[in-house]
């Protein structure tokens, strides 16, 4: 059986397709990633570009449409993923993607481009509560890239610079507007790089940490969503969280969108 999962993110469209595998003497059913596709939809509308990273998948997979027998959907543009089974949250998604995982994950942190949240787990990956920045990208990863921007970075060499400083800057402003000038003073000021992409990491994890503290940090953190790559964001989420690990899948943007094929699976058992 095969199923799927399709985040309708704000910048990209990514395609989990889950197929169950039988395992000699297993009660419970076991699955495996057949495939994973990411699509950025460019000029496309919401609804062709769902169609389109979908049928992509499909053609790498070697799989027909009449194969999948179920198809959820989340993220921002989930209404608009026409096909779609059935949608469900974003905090529902990635907590069951992220425990799949991590079966010893409570807290999940996830940062996309656009938004971030905190989300509190069950051991079976239920979402038992959750606090997000929705109204505000100063807490994710469109912040750091505008930051980047400034800077004339890319975001890789952005994250990496990070980690060659020792400097702790802080950066007051909350809107990504004022927050440019602040770092514009900072260059003008001969501040090193590497020390201003340290200092709107630790502004964009400080944020972060303090809408997980709100739900309470518990038992192992996984990070998800696409911020995961950031190995300068990562080290600064580890020390605003105090904690010793931080749990990162190695595609964490794909977990939502493998936390939805996995959901439509079990609905349709």
């Amino acid at each position: 059986m095969i199923t799927a999962g399709i985040d309708m993110g704000s910048r990209s469209v990514k395609v989990v397709l889950l197929e169950q595998i039988k395992v000699e003497g297993a009660k419970a059913p076991s699955f495996a990633v057949k495939k994973a596709h990411l699509m950025l939809p460019g000029d496309l509308d919401a609804d062709q570009a769902a169609e389109k990273a979908f049928d992509a998948a499909l053609a790498e997979a070697g799989v027909t449409r009449d194969q999948v027998k179920s198809v959820f959907a989340t993220g921002a543009g989930r209404g608009q993923v026409a096909f779609a089974t059935e949608g469900i949250t974003e905090m529902t998604a990635g907590a069951r993607g992220a425990v799949f995982m991590y079966p010893q994950a409570r807290t999940v942190v996830d940062v996309g481009a656009e938004e971030g949240r905190g989300i509190k787990t069950d051991p079976d990956g239920k979402a038992i509560d959750f606090a997000g920045n929705e109204k505000c990208a100063a807490g994710a990863g469109s912040f750091a890239e505008a930051m980047s921007r400034a800077l004339q970075l890319s975001l890789k060499e952005f994250g990496e610079a990070s980690l060659r400083s020792d400097k702790s800057i802080p950066m007051n402003a909350q809107c990504t507007v004022f927050a440019e000038s602040e770092v514009v003073s900072l260059i003008h000021s001969s501040t090193p790089k590497e020390d201003i992409a340290k200092a709107v990491l630790d502004a964009v994890a400080s944020r972060v940490c303090a809408m997980v503290r709100r739900v309470g940090i518990e038992g192992n953190v996984v990070l998800i969503g696409g911020m995961g790559h950031n190995p300068g964001f990562v080290q600064s989420l580890k020390t605003a969280m105090d904690v010793d690990q931080v749990l990162l899948p190695e595609l964490p943007e794909f977990v939502s969108a493998l936390g939805c094929a996995l959901i439509a699976a079990e609905r349709v058992h």
